[in-house]
């Protein structure tokens, strides 16, 4: 059995051919497809951040109204970027989702990807301390968000305060008891999956990765994903840890569904540079009808490695269309795979 969501990056384009045309269609969408997929039996509904770009950014308030519109499906990200975040403001902002949605928040965090602009962090206001690296401030952001969430105080009460204080301490609130065991890690690396597993944070995988051995992708990905279950063991968390990758996966059951991804029958990992420094695998799409579409999922070691599998949705072409995707894949695949 496996946890079956959908991750939406949430394009919008003003063009004749998108069915997302504005920030406003994006989000009431992200709203519907949310409801469609809990009504068709979807675990998941997850969204993707990005700043300075025409997509998702901002991902509290969506979630928060996520959560009042729906009753059991998980509401998250992947990811939100930590060099952007103050991590005190933003377990207010996670605590308030999380409590609205009666605890189904899954946040997804990570060091951040390339941008669409240079050091957008710095137009937050966050800057890299003398010898860190950018990445290095992300990292420490999430640290923090983790202390902060962990629900101890730690800010000296005033004497004279407006309204009484409990005794001891202060924390941020609102808080969620849960939401600390509830944050997931996106890793492009081996090396920062060990990380989050050694910080007791879930992980999150997706279709790219540092190409670390050459390997394909979804044996490098089965393989970091052993990797960050061992440091977890190690570290002596008591808790059994969440384990989660994204795919793009079209089972071909009518007409638009060849029309669209017909052609991602052929397709293959890629490989690539994301900047100077990184060589990156990307992994394929999978399409292709039902039976043959089952064959090639089984074959995917880092889809049997996790517990959670996140469908990748094309958000442009609308809500009926992307609740079309999802039920496809949940009525005619995972049976086949023993996913449900």
């Amino acid at each position: 059995m496996k946890n079956i969501g959908f991750l939406s990056f949430g394009h919008w384009t003003d063009h004749p051919q998108s069915g997302t045309r504005s920030a406003s269609d994006a989000l009431l969408q992200a709203i519907d497809l949310s409801v469609a997929a809990e009504e068709l039996g979807a675990d998941g509904a997850y969204f993707r951040v990005h700043h300075f770009a025409q997509q998702y950014a901002s991902p509290f308030p969506l979630l928060a109204a996520i959560g009042a519109r729906t009753s059991r499906v998980e509401i998250g990200t992947g990811v939100i970027d930590m060099r952007y975040e103050n991590p005190l403001y933003m377990a207010e902002d996670a605590g308030s989702a999380d409590l609205i949605s009666n605890r189904r928040l899954q946040l997804g965090i990570s060091r951040g990807s390339p941008e669409q602009v240079i050091d957008g962090w710095r137009h937050f206001g966050f800057e890299p301390r003398d010898g860190e690296s950018d990445a290095d401030m992300g990292r420490r952001h999430t640290e923090r968000l983790l202390e902060v969430l962990s629900g101890e105080g730690f800010a000296q009460p005033s004497p004279n305060p407006m309204f009484p204080n409990p005794p001891g301490l202060l924390r941020v609130e609102p808080h969620s008891e849960t939401l600390r065991d509830r944050i997931w890690w996106g890793s492009g690396s081996n090396a920062t999956a060990i990380w989050a597993a050694k910080l007791g944070m879930n992980l999150q995988s997706s279709t790219l990765k540092d190409d670390e051995s050459g390997k394909p992708f979804h044996v490098q990905q089965a393989e970091q994903i052993q990797l960050y279950r061992d440091a977890w063991k190690e570290a002596g968390h008591q808790r059994e840890p969440r384990v989660s990758v994204s795919r793009s996966i079209f089972a071909l059951t009518d007409e638009r569904d060849w029309q669209y991804f017909g052609r991602d029958r052929y397709s293959s990992d890629q490989v690539g540079n994301i900047d100077a420094k990184t060589r990156a695998i990307f992994g394929k799409s999978y399409a292709g009808e039902p039976d043959e579409l089952a064959k090639k999922l089984a074959e995917d070691e880092a889809i049997a490695a996790a517990d959670t599998l996140l469908l990748t949705v094309p958000n442009q072409l609308g809500v009926d269309y992307n609740a079309h995707v999802i039920e496809s894949v949940l009525k005619y695949v995972a049976p086949q795979l023993g996913w449900r």
